[in-house]
């Protein structure tokens, strides 16, 4: 590994101009963008609106999987600089958001519906963010940006496995992206029939290496019922490793990176008997990523009398033999690793074991105060599952979480992100460039809401948008982010998509406690190489850019 030092000399001199001096630049040069501080008072509260977009289901029952809803996701479709964001649906049209500033959207229909996973990636390699998502019915599609704000339905040759769940990464560390997908046995089998066990061949658990935009299959499981699939570093040997969160009683998965294979392990000690949700994220400033699976269990002070029929029906057949010898337990677990090389769950230490029937919860620092919240997004719907409820409906609060300084979770209910709207996909990102994130769910049967955060802010944030030129792998996905602050190291990971079918921004938000000095940022790109920025400051976007531009005929 090559070190690329860099001195950050920050003098915002205006909005979107270069300020900075280089030390041992080696083809790295980084631009800076004053992010705009909403002028309003904070009320200390996020404030809730209404989208134009409705994940519907005919007649407005919900059979069996249609239940799962749809995923979101969020990123810069059109090269302007703000984050767009696409929602899938069922019964209706994908939407697609185009941010104009301000939080100001304009809507368009975009796709054709029974979309279950939605991703924004750049697939092959000309700058601009593709979107891929999952259907029904297991069919995989691929719109392909062409940069005029219009897309074309392209193949991913190679690509035919049934996918319900997927993600992106550089897994085998030669520059493009690789696939991952993830079937749902269950959900096909429903939409498909016979005809899903008879003829789908490669279904389960499925990795796609990338060879010069071809995809080569490689059966990892045969079976599954995969709803999220995350890309965590499990041995600590700086290679992205696969983890696949399976609902019912699928054990969760685990491959890690073995030369140019995968071998299957089991470093979880415990899992969540019917995972909906994955997302990584170091909340105690210790340089380390934990890991949160989401599952289905009241919150405290939740009535419990609805749940009741669906518990007690779970739970027959089952062995109490065989629940002692299982390591899936039903409720979420937040994993760390321990000095043995195993990933142990202390959510019930930090108070968050229990959060609804949660479907999507991902980690944010929501408040600026250096250290990770969490959100989770709760709420079923289901004709047979809760027939004893009005419109079939268990109705939940939205569950939200303050980082207490590492040492554990509260709940903060006066943060007003207690939507009873039933999420399915979410996402957070600072859409208004502001500085801090705001977040965004897709519920089912209802308007999807955009959450603007006006919480009165313990600190500032960075933001920081990595452009890798000449690399099929043009938004270093996969790089490391390490800010040395005096709260600790704050390590934060660009990625494509994590939680429950849903996408992340390759901007990356960290929040800074007011007043604290900032050491250095240092970028771990995909490949080893390590570039430091030097004197830093808050309220900026940072982007650095490796590697010269390229021209437009390349691009194109």
């Amino acid at each position: 590994m090559r070190l690329i030092p860099v001195l950050l000399l920050l003098f915002l001199a205006g909005c979107g101009s270069p300020a900075y001096a280089l030390r041992g630049s080696a083809g790295v040069t980084v631009q800076t963008t004053a992010l705009r501080p909403d002028p309003r008072p904070c009320t200390d509260q996020f404030v809730t609106y209404s989208l134009d977009h409705v994940t519907a289901v005919q007649d407005g029952v919900v059979e069996m999987f249609e239940a799962n809803g749809a995923g979101v996701a969020v990123g810069d479709l059109d090269g302007d600089g703000d984050l767009d964001l696409l929602f899938g649906n069922h019964d209706g049209p994908d939407s697609l958001f185009w941010n104009e500033g301000g939080l100001a959207f304009r809507r368009q229909d975009f796709s054709t519906g029974k979309t279950r996973d939605v991703k924004l990636v750049d697939v092959d390699g000309d700058g601009r963010l593709d979107v891929v998502l999952t259907r029904s019915t297991g069919a995989l599609n691929y719109f392909h940006n062409q940069g005029d704000g219009e897309f074309s339905r392209l193949t991913l040759p190679g690509v035919s496995a049934p996918a319900y769940a997927l993600n992106w990464a550089d897994l085998d560390g030669d520059g493009d992206l690789d696939l991952v997908t993830g079937s749902y046995d269950a959900g096909l089998l429903t939409d498909r029939g016979n005809e899903y066990i008879v003829g789908s061949g490669h279904r389960g658990i499925v990795y796609y290496e990338n060879r010069a935009g071809r995809f080569l299959p490689q059966s990892l499981a045969t079976e599954a019922q995969a709803l999220s699939i995350l890309f965590p570093d499990l041995n600590g040997d700086g290679q992205p490793d696969i983890l696949v969160g399976n609902d019912f009683n699928v054990p969760d998965m685990v491959w890690l990176r073995a030369g140019d294979g995968w071998t299957p392990a089991e470093p979880l000690v415990s899992t969540t008997h019917s995972t909906m949700s994955l997302d990584q994220g170091d909340i105690n400033n210790d340089g380390q990523m934990e890991i949160f699976a989401a599952d289905m269990k009241p919150y405290p002070g939740e009535a419990t009398g609805a749940w009741m029929p669906m518990m007690e029906a779970m739970m027959e057949g089952m062995v109490q033999e065989q629940m002692a010898a299982d390591r899936q337990i039903m409720e979420n677990t937040l994993l760390m690793a321990g000095e043995d090389d195993l990933y142990w769950n202390l959510a019930p230490d930090w108070g968050v074991h229990g959060t609804g029937w949660t479907w999507t919860s991902k980690f944010g620092d929501l408040d600026n105060d250096g250290y990770l919240d969490l959100y989770a997004v709760n709420g079923m719907i289901e004709k047979e599952i809760f027939a004893h409820l009005d419109g079939h409906e268990l109705v939940e609060k939205n569950q939200v979480f303050r980082n207490a300084h590492g040492m554990r979770f509260e709940a903060m209910p006066g943060w007003e992100l207690g939507s009873l709207g039933s999420g399915r996909g979410m996402t957070m990102a600072d859409l208004d460039e502001d500085g801090d994130l705001d977040i965004v769910v897709n519920n089912l049967r209802g308007p999807a809401q955009l959450f603007e955060n006006r919480l009165c802010p313990m600190g500032g944030s960075l933001e920081i948008e990595l452009i890798w030129n000449g690399s099929a792998n043009t938004k270093a996905i996969g790089a490391q982010l390490l800010l040395q602050s005096g709260v600790g190291t704050l390590r934060r990971d660009v990625r494509v998509g994590s939680g429950y079918l849903s996408g992340d921004p390759p901007r990356v938000h960290i929040g800074v406690p007011a007043d604290t000095v900032l050491d250095s940022l240092e970028i771990i790109w995909p490949d080893g190489e390590r570039t430091i920025l030097d004197e830093l400051q808050q309220g900026v976007l940072i982007t650095v850019v490796r590697g010269a531009a390229m021209s437009k005929s390349n691009k194109d």
